[in-house]
């Protein structure tokens, strides 16, 4: 079972093709084997929540909270690593300003 806060390597399709592709994600909850995930991108002009090297993450990168989908549990590979408490709060607070 995965759990907020977790990185993952993930297989994902694009949204603008048919082209599926491993890319890091954050883990925002699972129910019943799918995963709704947050995609993140090494494009730091991109607007989101940053996370970076001495966090755990390969690249300084950001988790896009624009890019939320829902893939099945089989198409994570692995647990990358963990955001910190500090992090989720981020990640949490930015969702809420968003649907507000």
């Amino acid at each position: 079972m995965h759990k907020f806060g977790e990185v993952v390597l993930a297989k994902v399709q694009y949204t603008d093709t048919f082209e599926v592709k491993k890319r890091p994600a954050l883990v925002l909850f699972e129910e019943q084997g799918n995963v709704v995930v947050a995609g993140i991108t090494s494009n730091l002009k991109m607007k989101g929540v940053p996370i970076y090297k001495k966090e755990g993450s390969i690249k300084d990168s950001i988790i896009k909270l624009n890019y939320i989908f829902t893939i099945s549990e089989k198409m994570v590979e692995k647990i990358l690593f963990l955001i910190s408490e500090e992090k989720k709060k981020m990640v949490k607070a930015e969702l809420i300003r968003r649907i507000e």
